[in-house]
C-alpha cells in the first residue's frame, strides 16, 4: 500500500519517490538494512541479522510502524518509528549507501513529514554522539539538542 507519493529533481532527471508500509513478511529486508544501519553509525549493537529480524517482528507486532523509501520500485531506505502521546519517535532512520548526499534522505523525510507524521507536534530521535554525519543531517532538518543521555561503565 502506497502512503505517499511525490517528485523531486535531481540533476536532471525528475525521481518520484514512494513510501510504502512495511508488513511482518519484510522483517527480514529490515534487519538487513538495520544491520547495515548499526554499522554506519558505529552502534555497539552486536545482534546479527536473525536476532534482528525477531526483534523488528516484535516491534511491529507492537507499537512501531515501519516504512520503505522506494524510488522506480527499489528500496533506498526505511524508517522506523511510533506514535507517542504527543510526539512521534523516529527509532531508525536508514539510507542506502548509494543514494547518500544526493537528497533522498531530505525527501524520505519530508515527505513523511507532510504525510504520515502530519498531525504530529514534535518529532524525537536519538543520534549517537559519534555520528557527526547523522548530527549534522538531523540539524540541517530543523532539529536542535534536547537532552544528553550519559553513560558509565561499571566497575
Amino acid at each position: 500500500m502506497v502512503f505517499v507519493r511525490d517528485g523531486i529533481r535531481i540533476g536532471h532527471s525528475k525521481v518520484i519517490m514512494k513510501i510504502e508500509k512495511a508488513k511482518l513478511i519484510d522483517c527480514p529486508k529490515l534487519a538487513e538494512m538495520n544491520y547495515r544501519l548499526i554499522r554506519d553509525e558505529g552502534h555497539r549493537n552486536p545482534m546479527n541479522k536473525t536476532q534482528l529480524a525477531r526483534r523488528m517482528k516484535i516491534w511491529l507486532k507492537g507499537e512501531y510502524k515501519a516504512c520503505f523509501f522506494k524510488e522506480q520500485g527499489k528500496i533506498i531506505g526505511y524508517c522506523l518509528y511510533r506514535n507517542e502521546d504527543g510526539f512521534t519517535y523516529i527509532r531508525q532512520f536508514f539510507i542506502e549507501r548509494e543514494f547518500r548526499k544526493s537528497g533522498y534522505g531530505r525527501k524520505a523525510f519530508k515527505l513523511l513529514v507532510n504525510g504520515l507524521w502530519k498531525s504530529s507536534p514534535i518529532l524525537r530521535l536519538d543520534v549517537l554522539v559519534d555520528n557527526k554525519i547523522g548530527i549534522q543531517f538531523w540539524k540541517s532538518m530543523g532539529f536542535k539538542d534536547y537532552c544528553l543521555t550519559m553513560e558509565r561503565k561499571a566497575t
